[in-house]
Order: structure tokens, then sequence, then C-alpha cells
């Protein structure tokens, strides 16, 4: 109970948040939630069913071109387009769900990343559709139903966001707190002796790829709302490194964890790179001492003061 009060306290807080900020920084806090459901879509990957994969971007890029084309070629208002980029990027990952758990393990990431790569070779040479190097450009946001405009604003946008990630963080722990949750952490744990309870394993897991791929999917079309434009660079596996970076750093198996990794990694980048063009070599010693330091993350490290534990 004390977790969902701190939960409603910090959703007040970001609902407040525009009331206080400039535009500069608007911009940053949309990004920061944005890369929040990102990481958080993987969690349930890697946090709760220790299924690594190392092309997450394939979600994300597949919902930010998907949402680009409906924005550019159809009247579908934003939050329709949205959502149905999610959703597609969900159907499609069934098939990828299936292939990829034809392994396990080390392989299971090579496929993953594989798709992803392969996604990116398709977006660079599918020029009617992506846009090839280009990408896309001018993606409008087109208005809802009775020419409702507020998430033509920024303002408005962060909301439309914020309501996303919101909805996106209490299906996500009402899921892992199921069943369904109990079997993903069952496979986490012993594969084998899930397997031997009389659960179809690989079920479950191309499962909860689906519903990865589905937010990441959500995540990459409301960037590419946000910001107007797609390219490649959304499909690349450098995309999908950080992303796992953002969900070890916050604390993966947490669900809230990688959201505040993904805002660290974004006030951390922004920080860094005011200073310096290498700021990946910084961060990425950061992370080293993370791995070494604090391997259950920025949410473990905070539970672990409150309790006076030992980690």
């Amino acid at each position: 109970m004390t977790s969902w009060r701190v939960l409603v306290v910090a959703a007040l807080v970001l609902a407040l948040l525009p009331f206080g900020l400039p535009l500069y920084a608007m911009t940053l806090a949309i990004e920061a939630l944005i890369l929040g459901l990102f990481a958080m879509s993987l969690d349930l990957m890697v946090g709760y069913t220790r299924l690594f994969s190392f092309g997450h971007a394939a979600a994300y890029g597949l919902g930010a071109y998907t949402a680009g084309n409906l924005l550019l070629h159809t009247d579908i208002p934003v939050v329709f387009a949205v959502l149905l980029a999610g959703a597609f990027s969900g159907i499609v990952a069934i098939g990828v769900g299936w292939v990829c758990t034809l392994a396990t393990g080390v392989s299971f990431s090579m496929l993953t990343l594989a798709f992803a790569q392969l996604l990116y070779a398709v977006a660079f040479k599918w020029t009617s559709v992506t846009g090839a190097s280009d990408g896309l450009a001018g993606i409008p946001r087109t208005p809802g139903p009775f020419g409702l405009t507020i998430f033509q604003s920024k303002t408005g946008f962060y909301y439309l966001v914020l309501a996303c990630l919101v909805a996106a963080l209490v299906f996500c722990r009402s899921l892992v707190a199921s069943p369904f949750g109990a079997v993903l952490r069952g496979i986490r744990e012993n594969e084998a002796k899930t397997r031997s309870l009389g659960y179809n394993t690989r079920r479950y897991k191309i499962a909860v790829v689906a519903v990865a791929y589905a937010l990441g999917g959500l995540a990459g079309a409301l960037y590419a709302a946000f910001a107007g434009f797609t390219n490649t660079e959304l499909l690349f596996w450098l995309l999908s490194g950080q992303v796992l970076i953002m969900v070890i750093v916050g604390g993966a198996g947490t669900l809230v964890g990688p959201i505040i990794g993904a805002i660290f990694f974004l006030l951390v980048q922004q920080y860094l790179s005011s200073y310096t063009d290498s700021w990946a070599l910084f961060f990425g010693l950061i992370f080293i001492c993370f791995v070494l330091f604090i391997p259950r993350g920025l949410l473990g490290l905070v539970s672990f003061r409150r309790v006076g534990g030992t980690v």
C-alpha cells in the first residue's frame, strides 16, 4: 500500500510539473517520460523473465515509423495513431518472439539483435515508407475528435505522455502481480522447474515479448509525434544498448527503477555533453561503477538505505 501512495504522490508532482518549468525543460521532461516508458517495457523481459534483449530498439523504431506514416498519410488523431502503432508493434512481436524463443540465453539475445538490425537495413532500403536515411519529416499531431487541439501544444502533449506512462505502469504492476507474472518469475528463477509444473514456458515468453514490444512501440510512437520526425537511428543497436543501461542503472525487476534510470541517463547525458563531446566515455565509467558497486540500481540503493540492510 505504501508503494502505491508513493506512486500517487509522484504522479501528482509530475502532473504539476509543467506549471514551473520553462519550455526547454519541458522538452527534456517529455523525452525523459518517453524513455522511462521505453525502459519499463524492456524491464518486463529483463527484470521479470531474464530475457536479455539486445535489439529492443526494434520496438521503438517500429512504433515510431508506424505512427509517423499514420499521421502523415491519414487523418487519424494523434492519440489513436500512437495507440495503433503500439498495438501493431505488439502484433509483429508475436512472430519475433516465436522465432527468438527457439533459442535461450545468449542465442536469444543475438536473435533479438539480428531482428533489430534487419529492420534497420529494411528502413534504409524502403524509401517510400521510411524515407531511407532521411527518415520521415514534418509528422503532424493531428487534432482529435471535435477539433480537439490540446495535444498540439507542448504542455498538452506532456500530459498525453504522462497518461500513457501512468497507465502502462499500472498495467505492468497488475500484470507482474497476477498469476501470469508469477509464471514469469518462475521462468526467471528456474525455467526447467516451471516447465515441469505443466506450464508452456515458451508461450509465456512469447507473450511477454509481445507486451514489451507493444509498450516499447507506444514509446516510439509518442517520440515520433513529439519530435515530428523519425530516422533510422531509432532502430540502431546503440539505442538498444542505452535502454538496457537505463534498466540496469535504475534497478531491473522493479518497473519504477527503469523509469528513474531513464531520467538519470538523460540528465547525465545533457550535463556531460555540455562539457565534452566524449560524454559517452564518462557515462561508461559511471555505468561500470553501478555494475560493480550498485548492482541493484538506484531504486535498490534507496530501498537499502531506507531499511538499513546490506546488499
